[in-house]
This record gives structure tokens, C-alpha cells and sequence, in this order.
């Protein structure tokens, strides 16, 4: 059997493994997630609340912004509470208090030490215990449990609904004055969180640990970091390290290496003929560079709500565009920008690899860019509606907000951006057709690219499995789907099928070896990658089983980062070795500039976090933009960005560039995400991660931690990384007006500008 064969069955077992266990284990999601009780009622009889006050509940979370405002079980915003945490911890003040005026004192305070500690111990067994009755679906409580929920509650009716008296902790949380004005939703809300709180609280029958595996930490109850836990967590940092030496001493001791390829005299891409759809492919740049700069701006308000909750220096900005809303747009542009970059590059590749030009194919590309505006404008109105409560709760899931990171758009909006991405997919496939029937040395390279355009069109239905009133758990699964696979996963396999296709054209490598190294280098990725997904959801309301799969595979993730990075630098070294190669030089260096941020926001910031143990005290702590900012942006923004230099280089011919608003935007925006993460991110994260260990979840994410002056501080300083890299931002839009106005070219001869290509603004006007 050829290494090529070999290759082939690799990547094809290794994606059944990898699917069957993501599968199987998926199972256990679904069966062993937390119950929603049918009732909740006191021993003596008294109805608390029902199964549908709890999911109507969850859509009036969602309706708020829901993951954007605060979290649940550790997933979402960082600027309010999480919800779940801080619902356990008040209402287990709450009922020692109940219980120290059943005494006769004043306060739990007020209680001698040996009467605090036998309290303590009463409260222990009155949360943890599961009185949950699977045969009617009713969890009974006691009727001081209950009076402790009902207290409990109206402070979040209070926080929700506008009382005057807690106006400074919403100005702190960053929340709108009145974030639900609805009684009967403020009631749903309260009863949502009690039960995520519950969940988090009760253990799991036949077990001593809870349904979402003692997280959070909360010393009041005994919540803390399981066996498995731990023993899972030294088995991750031991994979670990063992795989980083395989790889080691695989490099080291490796016998036959790619032979060395001397790359042509002349630039062998400045034969690709351009056709019309490929020139009007132009226009999406236009777009991913807008969206860019609106999500960069975004980032910068969101930022600055943490230290003025309500406002953007003194200028009341919040009554129209509130902390939930403006993190909305600015995680959803994110989205929209990067698969706009890559949909743009597959669209403009597509008809060169295939080597010719599909009837239609222009009016198709132009019909999707429409279609890519719609959903853009109808789902960001959409947000703001929803946000502001000005559509109802099934309506505001459909057209307004899902409430879920990265899903953020209304169901239809949804619907359409997966019209769209088929439409996009048809579009590749017609194009890569002939390249697909040649049966020549750059046939797997032209397979793999193909595979992985089919993977961006159809992995994002993922999003479709879960809906308004689907059980968390089971969402939280899907979700990652999306988040994880569909952008971490397959849209990696595209771009390294993307640019070793165009690495081959320019002769810096062999097709052979190029289509052998794709294969290989996917395979060892998706088979940590694929099952790595569980690592978001160890105390999601899943088994110990997800914790231990999650943590194994998530390790291996890392690994093929280190030959990512690599390989990236053995490409950057070839830059230099023909003259020609030097107008490629920012598109490469964007590309290893992935390499170093794949290796340290993906890889170490990634790591950071990933060992349960870590997890149980840094999930929902600024430790996770830390790796969010450098892994999404790092990574996936500044491969985009190179692409998008990469096809405008093509778009513009044989046109000499004047560069250095690129480098300025190069170094500004690599330089401005380091500065946020030392400047403030990091040190925010790690002082929050050592709050979570001694005192609990609920004081990491506390007012009364957060709003210390010298963390304040830290988050003021958040300022000089985002201006840095809003400057380079700025330098590389005005480079782009620039291709458009003709202002970022050099001067040259009128013969060599007729020889010259087409300017962008050709392509825009297509």
C-alpha cells in the first residue's frame, strides 16, 4: 500500500473513531443530564414552582441576552455574575439566616461558633441532598428552603426590575436600568436560576458528587473539586508531555525528509487567469474589513463597560446599546467577518484550482454576497430588539436572539446563514469539478480542500439540534458542535488544504508531499480535536465519563501545534529565496503569525484552562478570554486577514503596493492583543482564579471583588492594548480604501499599470 493510501485510510479512521465517540458519549448527555423536575413543592404541600415555569424562565434569560449577560454553570459573559453561583451562594445565606431567626438571633452572625458550624452542617445536607422522585417528576423542599428561594428571589426582582436600592450593582454588573420590565418574566427568570442552581447543588443519585461535578466552588455546601477531577487532570498533563516528546523525537530521529524545493525564477501565480467571478469576489474584502473595524470598536465599548457599567465616558451609550447587546454584535461581527474571509478566499480559489470559469458562477457569487448582507443587517436588529424586550419570547428566538455564545442570531437568521453556506458550497463544488476529475499529484490536495469546503457548508447545521426549550445540557452539546468543530476544527483543515494548495502553486513544495502533509497533519488534529469538544462541558450538567474524554483528547489537541508552528517558520525562511516571493511577504507573515498565536493563545492559554482541576476554579474568569481573544483572533482573524491580502494581491496584478500601512497594522494588532492579555486580561484571570480558590465562584465574579480599586486599574489598562490595536486596525482599512482609491499603490510607469491587473475597485464594481 502507497503512504499515500496509508494517509488516506488514517484520515478516514480516524475521523470514524473520533465521531463514534464524540457520538456515544454524546448519549450520556442526553440520559444522564440533570432532571427538570414537573413540580418543586414543599413537604407540607405548598406548590414552588413547575417544569414550565423553569423553561419559560430559560427564554426569558434568553431574551435578555443570556449568555452575553452573566453566565450559567460557567458559560458566557464575565462582567455580571454567574447566575447559578450566585443564586447558591445567597440562598444558602439566605436560609442559615431563616434558620438563626428560628433561634431567636438577629443574624447568622450572631450565632455562637458551635451553633454556625452545626448550621453549616445542616445546610450541607439540606442542598445536597437528592429528593428528586423520578416517578412524578417532584422535588420537594423544605418550607424553609422555601422561604429562603422566596427571599432569594426578590432580589433578583429587584436586580432585574429596576429597585432603586440595588441601581449600583447594576451600574457594577453593567446591566440596563430596568432589564425586564415584565413582572411575570422577572418571576419565570428567578425560577430558571434556581433550578441551574439546584443542578449544581443536588448530588447525583448513587454519587457523592453533584449533577455538574461540585462545580461551583462554594465552601457553604461542600462543593469542591471531585477525584476524578484530579486524577483526570494529571493524566491530561501527562499525555501531554508525552506526546510533545513523541513529536520530538520523531523530528529528530526521522529518516526521509521532504526533499528540498528550489522555488522558480519567476512568480508562477502571476499566470492565474482571472475570471468574473473571481473579480467579484473583491467586495466581500470590502466587507470583511468593515466588519472587522465595527467588531474592533465593539470590543473597545464592551472593554470600557467593565470600569462605567452604563455608560461610555459619561455619554449614556447603554440605554441603546447595553453591555449584552454591544457583546452580542461584537462576538456575532467576529463571526460573520472571519467566515465572510473564508468563504471570499474559497470562492476566488475555487475557479483556479479547477481551471475554469462555471456558467453562472459570477451571478451565483454576487446572489450570495446579497444574501450574506441580508443576514448580517435582519440578525443584528434582531439582538437589539430582543435585548431591548420588544419581541416576545418564542418571536425573540426566531427572529431576535438565542441567547447562546457564538448562536447568537434568531433561529431564521440561523436558517439563512446555512442557505447561504450551501449556496456557497454549491458554488465550490461546480468550480473544483474539473480539478476533481484530473487524476494527477495535486489530486489529494484538491480532496482535501474539497472535503473541508463540504465541512464549513453543513457542520453549522449543528446549530438546528437544539431549540428555544431544549434541556441546557443538551444545548451546551450542540453548541460546541458549532463553536468547536465548525469554526476550530474544520475551518483549520480548510485553511491548511488552502494555503498548502497555494504553497504548491508557488512551487515552495512538492503536491505530492503537500497532499501527503494535509492528510497527515488533519488526521492527528480532528483526532484530538473531534472528542476534545467535551473539555467545555465537564460541569455542564454532564457525567464523570465526558470529564475523562474531554480531558484525554483535549491534551492531544495541542500537540500537532507544535509542527503547525514549524512548518510556519520553515515557510517564512523560504521567502526570501526568489525575488518574486518578496510581494508575498505580508500575506506569510499574517500566516505565521497564526503559527506563534496557535502555539500560545490555542496551545498554552488554551491549556491553561483545559485540566478539569484548572477548569473547576477558572471557568467563567477572564483565564477564558485570555485564550478566547488569542486563539480567535490570533489565529483565526489573522489567518482571515491573510487571506484577504492573499487574494487582494491577486486582484491587483502585477501593481507594486505601497506596504507600510501593512506592517503597521500587522505589528499593531499582534502587539495591541499581547498588551491586553499582560496588561489586563491575565492579570484579572489569575487574580479571580486565586478569589475562586479561597472564597468561592460566586466572590471571583462578586461587585464586591471586581470593583477593588487596583483591579479597576487593571481594567483601565485595558486601554493601551485596545488603542494599539485599534491603530493598526485603522492602518490596514485605510490600506484597503487604499486599493480601492488607488492610493496604496506605488507610482509607476502608464505602460506597466495597462499590464498591471485590476484594481479592487473593478472587483467592487463586479
Amino acid at each position: 500500500m502507497s503512504d499515500l493510501k496509508k494517509s488516506w485510510w488514517l484520515l478516514g479512521g480516524t475521523l470514524a473513531v473520533a465521531f463514534v465517540i464524540l457520538g456515544f458519549f454524546g448519549r450520556e448527555v442526553y440520559r444522564q443530564a440533570p432532571p427538570i423536575p414537573e413540580r418543586v413543592v414543599t413537604s407540607d404541600g405548598v406548590a414552588l414552582l413547575t417544569r414550565d415555569d423553569i423553561l419559560t424562565g430559560q427564554q426569558v434569560w434568553q431574551s435578555t441576552g443570556g449568555q452575553q449577560l452573566g453566565s450559567i454553570w460557567g458559560h458566557g459573559a464575565y462582567q455580571a455574575p454567574d447566575w447559578s453561583a450566585d443564586w447558591l451562594h445567597r440562598e444558602a445565606l439566605a436560609l442559615l439566616q431563616v434558620w438563626a431567626e428560628r433561634e431567636g438571633a438577629a443574624s447568622f452572625a450572631h450565632l455562637p461558633a458551635e451553633r454556625q458550624a452545626a448550621l453549616r452542617d445542616r445546610l450541607q445536607r439540606e442542598l445536597r441532598t437528592n429528593t428528586y422522585d423520578a416517578e412524578t417528576g417532584t422535588v420537594t423542599v423544605s418550607p424553609d428552603r422555601r422561604e429562603a428561594v422566596a427571599r432569594t428571589a426578590q432580589h433578583y426582582d429587584g436586580l432585574f426590575g429596576g429597585d432603586p436600592s440595588l441601581a449600583a450593582l447594576r451600574d457594577n454588573y453593567a446591566m440596563r436600568e430596568v432589564t425586564i420590565p415584565d413582572p411575570a418574566r422577572r418571576a419565570a427568570l428567578t425560577r430558571f436560576f434556581f433550578w441551574t442552581s439546584w443542578a449544581a447543588a443536588t448530588e447525583r443519585p448513587g454519587s457523592t458528587a453533584t449533577y455538574t461535578n461540585n462545580w461551583p466552588h462554594e465552601p457553604l455546601i461542600g462543593n469542591r473539586p471531585t477525584g476524578a477531577n484530579v486524577l483526570w487532570s494529571i493524566l491530561s498533563v501527562f499525555l501531554l508531555l508525552a506526546g510533545i516528546g513523541a513529536v520530538v523525537w520523531w523530528m529528530a530521529f526521522r529518516g526521509e525528509t521532504e526533499p528540498e524545493v528550489a522555488p522558480p525564477a519567476v512568480d508562477p501565480l502571476a499566470g492565474i487567469h482571472l475570471t468574473a467571478s473571481m473579480r467579484a469576489v473583491g467586495k466581500y474584502l470590502g466587507v470583511v474589513i468593515a466588519l472587522f473595524g465595527v467588531q474592533v470598536l465593539l470590543g473597545a465599548l464592551t472593554a470600557h463597560y467593565t470600569v462605567e457599567g452604563q455608560a461610555f465616558f459619561g455619554l449614556p451609550l447603554a440605554d441603546w446599546i447595553p453591555y449584552s447587546l454591544s457583546r452580542t454584535w461584537h462576538i456575532q461581527t467576529a463571526v460573520f467577518w472571519i467566515a465572510t474571509a473564508f468563504l471570499a478566499a474559497g470562492l476566488f480559489l475555487g475557479p483556479a484550482v479547477g481551471g475554469r470559469e462555471p456558467r453562472f458562477q459570477r451571478l451565483g457569487v454576487n446572489l450570495l454576497f446579497g444574501a450574506l448582507l441580508l443576514v448580517v443587517a435582519g440578525s443584528l436588529a434582531g439582538e437589539y430588539f430582543s435585548i431591548h424586550q420588544r419581541l416576545g419570547l418564542d418571536a425573540g428566538f426566531w427572529f431576535g436572539h438565542q441567547g447562546y455564545e457564538y448562536v447568537d442570531l434568531g433561529r431564521a437568521w440561523q436558517i439563512a446563514l446555512f442557505t447561504g453556506l450551501v449556496l456557497w458550497l454549491g458554488l465550490m463544488l461546480r468550480a473544483l469539478a474539473p480539478a476533481l476529475a484530473r487524476r494527477d499529484e495535486a489530486r489529494p490536495l484538491v480532496l482535501m480542500f474539497t472535503g473541508a469546503s463540504a465541512a464549513i457548508g453543513l457542520m453549522y447545521a449543528a446549530g438546528f439540534f437544539f431549540s428555544a426549550r431544549t434541556h441546557l445540557s443538551v444545548m451546551e452539546y450542540w453548541r460546541w458542535w458549532v463553536v468547536h468543530l465548525w469554526v476550530e476544527g474544520f475551518f483549520e483543515v480548510f485553511a491548511t488544504a488552502a494555503l498548502a494548495f497555494i504553497f504548491a502553486r508557488m512551487g515552495l513544495v512538492q503536491k505530492r508531499h503537500a497532499g501527503a502533509a494535509v492528510i497527515a497533519s488533519s488526521a492527528l488534529f480532528l483526532f484530538g480535536g473531534i472528542p476534545g469538544t467535551f473539555h467545555h462541558l465537564y460541569f455542564s450538567g454532564t457525567p464523570t465519563s465526558i470529564m475523562a474524554v474531554g480531558a484525554v483528547f483535549s491534551a492531544l489537541e495541542v500537540i500537532p501545534l507544535v509542527l503547525i508552528g514549524y512548518e510556519a517558520f520553515q515557510t517564512s525562511r523560504k521567502r526570501r529565496a526568489a525575488a518574486w516571493m518578496e510581494r508575498y511577504r505580508w500575506p506569510i507573515r499574517f500566516f505565521v503569525g497564526v503559527a506563534f498565536w496557535n502555539l500560545v493563545g490555542a496551545g498554552l492559554f488554551g491549556f491553561m484552562i483545559n485540566p478539569p482541576i484548572a477548569l473547576y476554579y477558572m471557568q467563567g474568569l477572564n483565564t477564558t478570554p485570555v485564550h478566547a481573544h488569542t486563539a480567535l483572533f490570533g489565529v483565526y482573524g489573522l489567518l482571515s486577514l491573510g487571506l484577504v491580502l492573499l487574494v487582494a494581491r491577486f486582484l491587483t496584478g502585477a501593481r507594486a503596493w505601497r506596504e507600510w500601512p501593512i506592517g503597521v497594522a500587522f505589528w499593531g494588532t499582534n502587539i495591541g492583543l499581547a498588551l491586553m492579555v499582560v496588561l489586563s486580561l491575565l492579570p484579572i484571570g489569575l487574580a479571580q482564579a486565586w478569589a475562586s480558590m479561597e472564597h468561592g465562584l460566586w466572590f471571583a465574579r462578586s461587585a464586591e471583588f471586581l470593583q477593588q480599586p487596583w483591579l479597576q486599574t487593571l481594567r483601565w489598562l485595558r486601554i493601551v492594548g485596545d488603542t494599539v490595536f485599534i491603530g493598526g486596525t485603522a492602518a490596514l482599512a485605510y490600506f484597503m480604501l487604499g486599493l480601492w482609491t488607488g492610493w496604496s499603490y506605488e507610482r509607476e510607469p502608464a505602460a506597466a499599470r495597462d499590464r498591471a491587473g485590476v484594481r479592487i475597485s473593478d472587483a467592487l464594481a463586479s
